[in-house]
């Protein structure tokens, strides 16, 4: 049977079926080739500024640059806190792979403690990954030499040089200067509080104590910034711009680091405080506390050894000059005397009997002077210059504790001091309120007799005492302490202006004269308990002793300090001030358990004149 052959028709439908398959193959790849223009021109053109900081993140790194913390400086322009570089390995976490196994290759490399990869791990987790951590600080030249060569086998690792904080006088200022030390969790967190952690990108220490803690903000600075190209290993290639940082303020303080010397010398080791003011402005020229420690420890992280062995019995710890609660003792007596005069109790001429002790009418518990057999006859003068406690027992008891409160307070007892530090303290200045507050009593009548003397409840810091006494030499004018006279930024010099507290203003302005010459008595009279110390001075000086009570004595014994432990022993104090006729200085001092005050308050009085004999007034001698 033959086959029909296709016809003309056939072709022709054939052809036409094939054109129009074509076409639409045609369309079809005419779409695709739009679409891949609609997509190369939205790559190319819509999102160019995206791909290319895309792009431009991988191969451009921005680091940020520390800022040079400010120097700190003494009145005399001596550096008390600088600035010292130190090689550190430090570790981006995000560009480790394997960090526990990287910690330990390096370690066969250069030593690193078990301690300060647990700090490193532990910081770590509280830290953003790309931000580089301190793994080991203080590299000596070896150790960065022999990780130097072996750097490449570690990506992530590098040796950075940094500026460390460094204090050249060790433990003689760390309780006015403080120190800075390595950011924590807490602080980072509160920096992000308040919108101040992008300035932080690049230091890892901050001020923790004293001035550096206080001034933190002005000795910081701001942070820079540089743009670099990197290679695929995170390698720096070249630099494309830079932002230089702005570096800190320096301090110039009000401190004497001489004189500062020399209260430390002093001290030994006796646990104690001294307070130095600049009579005029308030300025301290000395403030140490003893026992002391070297903050240069805490800039690196301090061993867990080396921090124990700070926690001891002496609490070295502890700024006595600003934090230490001491019972003020008898450097209160001529504040009381002036508070009686006010108030009627006494007068610049009446004297009254003092039998060796004073007794509230109808009560038998007596209250004893510190000489058995008594002073005899007592004015205000011999009060004073004597520290006849029954005189002070029987004003104080006929004052009663709202006046002497209410007085004592407007010299700044009970009240932070205002110095410009952190660490301090308001300790107790009494009151009815407060002991219904803190011990849900009433006020007894006796409570008030061991006040007059400034003892019993009352407690004061021993800034407090020198600052209460700064205000009696300057007749009421407050001048509160501070440390930062001036402040240097770039070529702009900034004086720190002190303002003025409300004055201390008496009714008879006579008054101020009595305390004040029976201070001075107490130095130049025989009979004042600071003669001896200040014999054969070449500057006239005037004060008051003091001496706090620890433990009770029972009624009919004598105090003896050999049959007593040593720390039950009685603290001693004295404050002074000089010259007398235009007061320079005001000294505060004060030991635990231990006696010597005037003797120190003497040293330090005789370095400051030879130091600055323009302020031995002539002919200031009587």
């Amino acid at each position: 049977m033959l086959k029909q052959r296709p016809t003309i028709r056939d072709h022709s439908a054939e052809a036409n079926l094939f054109a129009r398959r074509a076409f639409v193959g045609f369309i079809f790849i005419l779409a695709l080739i739009a679409i891949l223009l609609s997509n190369l021109y939205k790559i190319q053109v819509d999102d160019h500024q995206n791909y290319q900081t895309r792009s431009n993140d991988n191969r451009i790194k921005v680091i940020p640059i520390a800022p040079n913390r400010g120097l700190i400086y003494d009145r005399n322009g001596v550096l008390l806190a600088e600035n010292k570089p130190v090689y550190n390995l430090e570790v981006i976490p995000e560009d480790v792979a394997d960090l526990p196994l990287s910690l330990e290759q390096v370690s066969k490399i250069i030593t690193i403690s078990e301690q300060e990869k647990t700090d490193f791990l532990d910081d770590i987790k509280h830290t953003r990954r790309f931000k580089s951590q301190v793994l080991k600080a203080r590299l000596d030249e070896t150790e960065v030499a022999k990780f130097s060569v072996n750097q490449h086998k570690f990506p992530g690792f590098s040796i950075e040089a940094r500026l460390a904080r460094y204090y050249p006088f060790g433990d003689t200022l760390t309780h006015a200067l403080g120190y800075v030390a390595k950011l924590n969790r807490k602080e980072l967190n509160k920096l992000t509080q308040e919108d101040q952690a992008t300035n932080y990108r690049a230091t890892h220490d901050i001020g923790k104590l004293g001035i550096e803690k206080y001034y933190e903000e002005l000795l910081h600075g701001q942070v820079g910034s540089q743009h670099v190209e990197v290679n695929n290993r995170g390698r720096i290639i070249r630099t494309l711009s830079m932002l230089p940082p702005q570096p800190g303020s320096d301090l110039v303080l009000t401190l004497d680091i001489g004189l500062q010397q020399i209260a430390q010398h002093a001290l030994k080791d006796m646990r104690g405080a001294i307070v130095v003011m600049d009579a005029k402005d308030g300025g301290v020229l000395a403030l140490y506390s003893n026992p002391s420690y070297d903050p240069n420890l805490f800039v690196h992280g301090i061993s867990s050894k080396n921090y124990k062995a700070l926690l001891n019995p002496d609490r070295p710890l502890i700024n006595r000059a600003t934090q230490g609660r001491y019972a003020p003792a008898s450097t209160v007596k001529p504040h009381m005397a002036i508070l009686a005069l006010e108030e009627n109790i006494v007068s610049e001429s009446t004297s009254m009997w003092d039998p060796g002790f004073f007794q509230i009418p109808n009560v038998e518990h007596k209250w004893r002077d510190w000489k058995r057999w008594g002073h005899g006859h007592v004015d205000v003068y011999k009060a004073i210059e004597e520290s006849c406690d029954t005189y002070f027992y029987d004003a104080a008891y006929r004052l009663g504790i709202t006046k002497i409160s209410n007085f004592m307070s407007r010299f700044g007892f009970g009240e932070l001091s205002g110095i410009d530090i952190h660490e301090e303290t308001t300790a107790i200045l009494p009151s009815k309120e407060w002991k219904e507050n803190r011990f849900k009593e009433s006020w007894w009548r006796g409570d008030t007799i061991s006040v007059g003397i400034g003892q019993g409840y009352w407690t004061a810091t021993p800034i407090q005492i020198a600052n209460a006494t700064n205000i009696l030499v300057n007749r009421g004018i407050n001048h509160p302490p501070h440390l930062v006279q001036v402040v240097k930024k770039d070529n702009d010099i900034i004086q720190i202006n002190n303002e003025e507290k409300p004055p201390v203003i008496l009714k008879n302005p006579h008054h101020w004269q009595i305390a004040l010459d029976a201070m001075h008595n107490t130095v130049k009279k025989v009979s004042g308990t600071a003669h001896k110390a200040f014999k054969g001075t070449n500057y006239d000086s005037a004060g008051k002793t003091g001496t706090a009570q620890i433990v009770s004595i029972a009624q009919g014994e004598r105090y003896d300090a050999d049959a007593l432990k040593e720390r039950q022993r009685d603290n001693t104090i004295y404050i002074g001030f000089a010259p007398y006729n235009d007061p320079k200085i005001v000294v505060s001092v004060i030991l635990e358990n231990n006696h010597g005050g005037v003797q120190i308050a003497r040293q330090l009085m005789d370095y400051y004149f030879a130091a600055n004999p323009v302020n031995l007034a002539r002919n200031n001698i009587p």
